[in-house]
């Protein structure tokens, strides 16, 4: 109900307030001083309502003055309600706490310590939990880099442990990209993209880019939707362009292309996308510039030349080993690596997608991190391509767990979006965001301030890889590579049994593939081939 009021309540109550109040006041003036004690409320209502309108804190409040104020009355209660339900909770196990509560609470510079420990029901099965040292670590003065670029690359960059995941322009506001930039330039992290192109609000703040190209070839684009070298190669000169990408497929919807309704398609974003204006834009499923593993590799190595040797990578959603392994192949037949492969979880979010496909389609982000590392250790290529993680990355420890997975670094979108105020009010759609987060209304998108929210991205994105280095530190590891998977343990059975990753998963030596591979990977392996992407 709250989400339909902050819908199409807008600037309504306010108006009725003010319609009020200046009738009782004009009452109150002309028949009797009685009236005053209805114009003073209604006065004051009005005032809050100009307050809400002016201030840049809560975009919330600025697009629904008055109105928005109950949604915060309501995230007062929400400790008392939550409780309540955890007491009578079906199943006897409490609710997960709340991460959009913890982003929040980062992003505004507030400790999120809280009393009477954990929430938790540590001995349900499944539960999943990191082993400290008795000798723990000094905390690190400086947040760790990963050096990602390879041996064809020239240019490398150092990314940090969490970086913004990709996001398009078009999909998110003018005014959500220009934060989500500045808090990265601010906070030295990379800014993902995303496959809608790169517009001025990517540039004007100077923040890193990691430009992502999907299989429309936004802004790299042909009139017939063909990749444009030229195009590609004129934009990705661009100083603040430290990455290319190429997005092969998304976790929410693996194997199916994005929709940018027409509603959101305006003159800006045609133009940066090199589509028509006010029509509906939908990405292909599949990319028109490979059709076999050795394909991708071969125009992985073009993309690179043609961005003056700057790293080149891949993001995927996993499908099957075989054609990770297919693409392995390819690499080492090529002599091609890309230099770095992001890994999408299944778990990941978007602004719209078929539930089939959110529900059961693609790998889960641990199954398809530890397959990807396993594949490149066992190829004896691991060392060359560095691998990041994205999918509901949110905290401190996310981060630890992927990295101890074998990501060298992650990648957050959800998070990043409750940081500008993303209250999840579902409507990513409809181009009605109540916070201007979402939405290509400029009505809506001023809500949010841009200097306020930035510096909301740039405290979150610190205070949760100091979180994650508190947590290495407290393992006693000095440094992200010192992470191994016997530090992640996992409950099997609520009866009691425990054990660490080392012992639920398979870990490949280096080169191990190419020696003799194991019995559990020599069907995938003998599979696999490098001319065909066959599952």
């Amino acid at each position: 109900m709250f989400r339909k009021i902050l819908r199409y309540g807008r600037f309504g109550f306010l108006a009725v307030v003010v319609v009020i109040a200046l009738a009782v006041v004009g009452l109150a003036v002309a028949l009797s001083p009685w009236w005053w004690l209805l114009a003073a409320p209604a006065l004051v209502l009005t005032a809050l309502g100009a307050w809400d309108l002016a201030q840049t804190r809560h975009s919330v409040l600025r697009n629904y003055p008055l109105v928005g104020h109950a949604r915060f009355i309501l995230e007062d209660l929400r400790p008392e309600l939550q409780q309540y339900f955890i007491e009578r909770n079906h199943d006897g196990r409490p609710f997960d706490r709340d991460v959009r509560s913890t982003v929040y609470q980062r992003a505004k510079g507030i400790e999120a310590e809280e009393p009477f420990g954990s929430e938790r029901n540590l001995y349900e099965e499944g539960y999943e939990f990191l082993t400290h040292s008795m000798v723990p670590r000094p905390l690190p003065e400086r947040q760790p880099t990963a050096r990602v670029g390879g041996p064809g690359c020239t240019k490398p960059y150092d990314m940090a442990l969490l970086n913004v995941s990709a996001m398009s322009f078009g999909a998110l506001s003018s005014h959500a990209i220009l934060a989500l930039n500045k808090g990265a330039a601010a906070g030295g992290f990379a800014h993902d993209t995303g496959e809608g192109g790169i517009s001025e609000f990517h540039l004007r703040h100077g923040g890193d880019l990691i430009w992502e190209i999907g299989t429309g070839y936004f802004g790299c684009r042909t009139e017939d939707g063909n990749f444009d070298p030229e195009k590609f190669a004129a934009k990705a000169a661009h100083p603040n362009v430290k990455c290319v990408s190429l997005k092969l497929s998304q976790g929410a919807k693996p194997g199916i292309g994005g929709v940018l309704p027409a509603g959101k398609v305006d003159a800006t974003i045609a133009e940066i996308r090199d589509v028509p204006e006010g029509e509906t834009v939908i990405s292909p499923p599949y990319h028109r510039v490979f059709a076999t593993p050795r394909e991708l590799v071969r125009f992985i190595a073009r993309m690179r030349e043609l961005a003056g040797g700057k790293p080149t990578g891949i993001k995927l959603c996993v499908g099957t080993r075989v054609q990770v392994l297919a693409l392995c192949k390819a690499m080492l037949a090529e002599d091609i690596t890309p230099d770095f492969v992001v890994v999408d979880g299944a778990e990941g979010g978007t602004g719209a997608a078929p539930l089939e496909f959110a529900d059961v389609l693609g790998t889960p982000l641990t199954e398809g991190l530890m397959a990807v590392h396993n594949a490149l250790v066992g190829t004896g290529l691991r060392d060359r391509v560095k691998i990041g993680a994205s999918g509901k990355v949110a905290t401190g420890s996310d981060i630890v767990r992927r990295l101890a997975q074998g990501a060298d670094f992650t990648n957050a979108a959800r998070a990043m979006m409750f940081a500008v105020g993303c209250i999840q009010a579902q409507s990513c759609h409809t181009n009605t965001c109540p916070v201007g987060v979402a939405t290509q209304d400029p009505r809506r998108v001023r809500a949010l301030d841009v200097g306020e929210k930035s510096l909301r991205v740039e405290r979150y994105q610190h205070a949760t890889v100091r979180s994650a280095q508190q947590i290495m530190a407290a393992m006693g590891v000095d440094d992200p590579a010192g992470l191994r998977p016997h530090m992640l343990l996992r409950r099997i059975q609520a009866s009691g049994e425990v054990r660490s990753y080392e012992e639920l998963y398979e870990w490949l030596e280096d080169g191990q593939l190419l020696k003799h591979a194991p019995e559990s990977w020599a069907r995938d392996w003998e599979r696999a081939d490098a001319d065909s992407f066959a599952p």
